[in-house]
């Protein structure tokens, strides 16, 4: 009998879609678009940079046909602003998610990513893409986390430390920042004792929430067997005072009749 599947991705399912991230390279070699199932990859054209999913990169890496450039919030400067916002500006909260991608028009304005969709009407350009969630969405500016970006921090520094500048400072950050969030996301479930307050998840990467996902499970149905525990001890006790109320009115009802029935006897 097969075991029941835990709730949820586990880390090893995070991480294999991880591996979609798209993230920038700068090839070494010139090789000819490649049609995967999900599209046909750019070009590559030494220097010019080009976007690749991050199981493609690492393969070009390894066979020492491109470099990976690490994206701006992976720098040391960016890391410790988002450090600085988890602990100084708002310790109760994580930092906020980025903000929706936008892309310029031809007239020059900013609008957002899902509008360059155009109607079925209209032949699709090269630039738009209708996939709007991660891991297909861009990568967000210095200052603020990807869902992926735990996983995606870590493979990047195991298969391209070379690539990312001051690698065992990056590792610091990194490492101090897990720490903060993982202790906020325990401190989190303190506001379900008694019955209050709702765990706010807004801003929590991937991976936090697979690795955090059986700690919160277990800490709600704590609380919600305590509720009906609760619910029921306060259920049992109001039937004990409204039947002792009620049994103290019959009883006293049942003593007149007894002494009716003992009137008619005599």
């Amino acid at each position: 009998m097969a075991l029941p599947l835990p709730q949820g991705l586990v880390p090893t399912e995070v991480a294999f879609l991880c591996e979609m991230e798209m993230v920038t390279i700068v090839p070494r070699q010139r090789l000819e678009s490649i049609p995967l199932l999900s599209g046909d990859t750019p070009a590559l054209r030494p220097p010019h940079r080009a976007q690749m999913p991050l199981w493609l990169a690492l393969l070009l890496k390894k066979q020492r046909r491109a470099n990976i450039v690490p994206p701006a919030w992976l720098h040391p400067a960016s890391l410790a602003d988002i450090i600085h916002h988890e602990t100084n500006v708002d310790p109760q909260a994580f930092s906020p998610p980025p903000p929706p991608p936008t892309r310029a028009d031809g007239r020059g304005r900013a609008r957002p990513f899902q509008d360059n969709i155009r109607s079925s009407r209209e032949q699709p350009k090269p630039g738009d893409d209708p996939r709007l969630a991660p891991p297909f969405l861009p990568s967000p500016p210095a200052g603020y986390l990807p869902y992926h970006w735990l996983e995606l921090a870590e493979t990047l520094l195991a298969h391209a430390a070379d690539d990312v500048p001051a690698a065992a400072e990056v590792r610091s950050l990194l490492r101090d920042l897990q720490e903060v969030r993982a202790a906020k996301m325990r401190g989190s479930t303190q506001s379900l004792e008694g019955g209050g307050g709702v765990v706010v998840l807004r801003g929590v990467g991937a991976m936090e929430l697979a690795e955090s996902r059986a700690f919160v499970l277990g800490v709600v149905d704590g609380v919600r067997k305590l509720g009906a525990s609760a619910e029921a001890t306060r259920r049992e006790e109001e039937a004990i005072g409204g039947g002792g109320r009620y049994g103290g009115g019959a009883g006293g009802r049942g003593g007149n009749f007894e002494d009716s029935d003992e009137e008619m006897e005599f």
